[in-house]
């Protein structure tokens, strides 16, 4: 499993999660996001649809009756077992870690200044774990520079 750590330095999740997910996208995947609450799953909800005037990313709130076919799925916590879209991907928006529904073969953790010190946990939790690709990325204007 991978597991990159997206430290947002500028913006919220609303500003960072709609560019994760273009590229999860554009390679094909699926994405589940856990936000941590219903408002802020339906504002991720809002940013991904309005990410750009001439183009939208699909995306569905859990507990519809669509939720197999949604490309990005927004719940407020994991789901018990599998994510209902299949996602593969898992985007932890609320900078809480989860341990991740079996089958997930890369899990993104955005976390703000004041959650820094639960992810340094988190990386040395990871890092004693075999088969865990770690990554460590900063936000840098409108892009990301990786770090570790």
């Amino acid at each position: 499993m991978r597991v990159d750590f997206y430290l947002l330095e500028q913006g919220r999740p609303e500003t960072a999660l709609p560019l994760l997910a273009e590229k999860a996208l554009g390679t094909g995947e699926r994405l589940l996001v856990v936000a941590g609450d219903g408002a802020r799953a339906e504002a991720l909800s809002q940013a991904l649809w309005g990410r750009r005037p001439e183009s939208f990313i699909a995306n569905g709130l859990a507990g519809g009756p669509a939720d197999a076919r949604q490309p990005v799925l927004l719940a407020p916590d994991l789901p018990e077992g599998p994510a209902a879209n299949g996602a593969g991907l898992v985007a932890y928006a609320d900078g809480q870690w989860r341990e991740p529904p079996a089958g997930t073969a890369r899990v993104l953790l955005l976390f703000g200044e004041e959650q820094r010190g639960a992810a340094r946990d988190v990386w040395r939790m990871m890092k004693a774990r075999s088969g865990v690709d770690l990554h460590f990325w900063q936000q840098q204007g409108a892009g990301w520079v990786k770090k570790g």
